[in-house]
């Protein structure tokens, strides 16, 4: 049976980890013959990454506005939607934004409400927004799809009043299949990502001034873009390892840079279930990571496919490591990189996607 779906999303023509499992989400259910409304908040004129044609583009807010003064109209705007396009189902990409659709969907109870929530339940950023936007969803929600089965418990231990059945689902991998077999030779470290604070690109770049002390022959190569892009170049540059790194803006071809590089990095505060660990080990790569409250604990078996870290020193100790690995360890890694990302082949996931759509 068709069902007409729609995901509301801050702006779907960003370059971020959301927007790619959003958009990827999106188009394997078009796959399955339903019809796809993605929603951004505002601007979202264009998408970032290919969509299905079966999913439609269309935006609250041409440009971006104030949130609190424009409250009542983003909920009237919503509400107008859902009833226009007589959507079944309701995804809120970010509990942030249930402060909007919970009042929207006040009496249409045909339609199913879903909560998606990409950051950790220990996350919010300093808005306390988001903090009302999951007591909400908590309780006015039908479902809360949360990325770990760690952030579903963290959930159901800071909330009281849940009436929202919780349930966790992980990210699919966008690349399935790949032929690659990564290489020392490259003597490459990669990290994507956009280029703001909680990323922790700063802390990436601390811990590989070490590492330069000590190695002279490896590069970080990080692909991103962002408010923090000047900042960030100039800590290179003081540190003076501006020749090891190489910036490279945001860019929908990905695919060239996991080909090239040896491992990959994440140095991020925080994270719900990162895309590009997935996305890296589908590549077979082995990671060096920030072990953050969820997310990379749950893709990195620690000496088996990478290695955890809880400190930019140990992060330092873990890149240091990484240029010194010799060939047998490294080829384990990837092995054991190859075989883990299968538990997030696209079929998986989306069955536990349909059932709660059912």
């Amino acid at each position: 049976m068709t069902k007409r779906i729609c995901f509301l999303i801050g702006d779907i023509g960003l370059s971020g980890g959301t927007e790619r499992v959003s958009s990827l989400i999106a188009n394997l259910l078009a796959e399955d013959g339903h019809q796809l409304y993605m929603l951004s908040i505002s601007g979202g004129k264009q998408a970032f990454f290919p969509l299905h044609e079966q999913v439609e583009l269309h935006q609250l807010f041409d440009q971006k506005v104030s949130m609190k003064k424009n409250f009542f109209a983003c909920c009237f705007k919503i509400r107008k939607f859902v009833q226009q396009h007589k959507i079944d189902h309701l995804i809120v990409v970010d509990s942030i934004s249930c402060v909007f659709t919970v009042p929207a969907l006040i009496g249409l109870h045909h339609v199913q409400h879903i909560c998606w929530e990409h950051f950790n339940f220990n996350v919010d950023l300093g808005v306390s927004f988001r903090r009302l936007g999951r007591k909400w969803a908590a309780k006015y929600c039908d479902t809360i799809v949360t990325l770990t089965e760690r952030d579903k418990l963290l959930w159901e231990k800071g909330l009281k009043h849940i009436k929202a059945k919780i349930i966790p689902i992980a990210n699919p991998s966008p690349y399935e299949n790949i032929q690659h077999l990564p290489s020392l030779e490259h003597k490459v470290i990669l990290s994507l990502g956009r280029l703001t604070a909680i990323k922790g690109f700063d802390r990436l770049i601390t811990a590989w001034a070490w590492v330069c002390k000590q190695n002279d022959d490896w590069t970080l190569r990080i692909v991103g873009s962002g408010e923090d892009e000047e900042q960030l170049k100039q800590q290179a540059k003081d540190l003076a390892i501006n020749d090891r790194i190489e910036f490279i803006a945001a860019t929908k071809n990905v695919d060239q840079y996991y080909r090239t590089c040896s491992f990959y990095c994440l140095s991020s505060r925080s994270e719900g279930l990162p895309m590009v660990l997935i996305e890296a080990q589908a590549y077979g790569l082995p990671i060096v990571s920030m072990d953050c409250d969820t997310g990379p604990a749950e893709i990195i078996q620690n000496g088996e496919n990478g290695f955890l870290c809880h400190s930019v020193e140990d992060l330092a100790e873990g890149l240091f490591r990484a240029t010194k690995m010799d060939q047998q360890q490294y080829q384990h890694m990837v092995q054991s990189s190859q075989n883990n990302v299968l538990r997030f082949d696209s079929n998986n996931i989306m069955g536990f996607w349909r059932k709660v759509l059912e």
